[in-house]
């Protein structure tokens, strides 16, 4: 058994409603939560469980080969690691935001590169004709680590969802925290459901925006407006979208109050440290 696996996501006790909805002509979605199942709820950067980060940094040292690279210093090699990976991590938490009143995200592919920036200076070396330059081989390594942090997987009737929003001639878009590597989860995990010839063609371009690209983490209002921004020009209103994600105040409050009325939907389930969803 793959560890750490998926979640299984809790139904809660409660009959679904939502009345029909008229006047829809585009779609966006939250991926964590929403299309992917993830444990913990959400994208974590530091896991409160130290047994997991002690097992994430400990596969990412062994599979990228860091080990011979390191500084002997008393201690596990994952312990010397962390210390460098959390000090980077709150850092970035603490920088100043790119957008003013909004909270600061932190690019996963980033804190990488400067760790492995770091080994270089004591002769850290890769395959670059295998994983690609310095960028490359960074968002390799962001990927790997949280795949070994945390378990995640495509919800159940994800693809369904996103093929009948599509066949339905609606624009469609992602909206929300995430990291270089959310589309290659989706990629690798839609698949598992049915067919699914291209990723891209499922979305409307110039409609995918994730808090990595803009510097800035839910809920802030910047993801919302670049993404009404690209559907205005396809000449759509903001009260002509409805957005679908979990969370009530970090997604669907701020949803609402961008592109008021912008309209909003709460995902009905519950995740294991998630929150439960109801038609809004």
């Amino acid at each position: 058994m793959l560890w750490p696996q998926a979640p299984h996501p809790v139904s809660p006790k409660a009959t679904p409603y939502l009345k029909p909805l008229e006047g829809i002509r585009a779609v966006t979605w939250g991926v964590y939560g929403t299309l992917l199942t993830i444990s913990a709820g959400r994208l974590l950067f530091l896991h409160p469980d130290p047994l997991c980060m002690e097992v994430a940094l400990d596969k990412t040292i062994h599979e990228f080969n860091m080990w011979n690279s390191m500084s002997r210093k008393p201690g596990a090699p994952w312990e010397y690691l962390f210390q460098q990976y959390k000090g980077l991590v709150e850092a970035n938490l603490l920088a100043a935001s790119p957008r003013p009143g909004e909270a600061p995200e932190i690019d996963a592919a980033h804190i990488w590169q400067v760790l492995i920036e770091r080994l270089g200076k004591k002769d850290f070396s890769w395959d670059e004709g295998f994983y690609g330059n310095v960028e490359e081989l960074s968002e390799k390594v962001a990927w790997f680590f949280h795949a070994a942090q945390q378990g995640a997987g495509a919800a159940a009737n994800a693809l369904v969802a996103l093929e009948h929003v599509r066949k339905a001639d609606l624009e469609q878009g992602l909206v929300g925290d995430g990291q270089c590597f959310t589309l290659v989860q989706l990629a690798r995990d839609l698949p598992l459901q049915g067919d699914i010839s291209e990723l891209a063609r499922l979305f409307t371009k110039g409609c995918i925006c994730l808090s990595f690209q803009y510097g800035v983490r839910q809920p802030a209002a910047t993801l919302f407006e670049a993404c009404l921004g690209r559907l205005g020009k396809l000449g759509i209103a903001p009260g002509e979208v409805l957005h679908v994600a979990p969370r009530l105040k970090d997604e669907l409050a701020p949803a609402k109050k961008t592109g008021d009325p912008h309209r909003a939907i709460r995902r009905r389930r519950r995740e294991p440290g998630g929150n439960a969803g109801r038609g809004q």
